[in-house]
């Protein structure tokens, strides 16, 4: 099943990619506004004056990083993986030439301090019911917690949506079952952040 989903989302991003270009759209955002509001709430994970090792998990063209760079200037060391070979391509267009950026189709085995996850969770497609779609949401994080030491953040559209704005080929989750998972799981120093005024929640896993 997890080979199924991975495939299935693998060509959709890269479907998108190619239509839409290094854009918002090209990772299936309405904006590059509401992008940065995303990464601002991901970014509460860090910390905003000493040195990390990020890793972008599902980075697509690599907007994390140019807002990134913006931000924390040069206190990040910062690894962008995607599953999608085009959107990787792009990123490495976009960014030839920044020593402290790498990015790669095959996830990093050494451990980083910070892992962050945008948006992964969301296209669910017809590729799972809602059981094996949330197996597959743990078992990435169970990922995400293996390769961070010092902590983790990741976002989901929310179950709490209005119900004429929602979209059949998405996935909508409960935040209180993924809350719940981490505190149990992973630390008891876990935030849920669901007041940005998107249709969407963030967690930020704390170790």
């Amino acid at each position: 099943m997890t080979k199924k989903i991975i495939e299935g989302v693998k060509q959709y991003y890269s479907d998108k990619i190619i239509q839409h270009g290094a854009t918002s759209k090209g990772v299936d955002w309405n904006s590059t506004d509401s992008q940065h509001l995303r990464f601002q709430q991901l970014c509460k994970i860090l910390p905003s004056d000493s040195k990390f090792k990020i890793l972008d998990f599902g980075c697509g063209y690599g907007e994390l990083f140019s807002y990134m760079d913006t931000h924390y200037k040069s206190n990040i060391q910062y690894t962008g993986f995607d599953i999608s070979p085009e959107m990787i391509k792009e990123a490495r267009k976009k960014f030839p030439s920044f020593n402290n950026a790498h990015f790669t189709t095959s996830l990093p085995l050494e451990k980083h301090d910070y892992s962050i996850a945008s948006g992964i969770f969301n296209i669910r497609l017809e590729l799972a019911n809602d059981e094996e779609w949330i197996e597959y949401i743990f078992k990435t994080l169970i990922t995400l917690d293996e390769i961070s030491e010092k902590g983790f953040s990741f976002n989901a559209l929310t179950s709490y949506s209005d119900k004429e704005h929602k979209k059949s080929y998405l996935y909508y989750a409960n935040p209180m079952v993924f809350f719940d998972y981490c505190k149990n799981h992973f630390s008891k120093n876990v935030a849920l952040l669901h007041d940005y005024d998107l249709y969407e929640f963030t967690i930020l896993v704390r170790k």
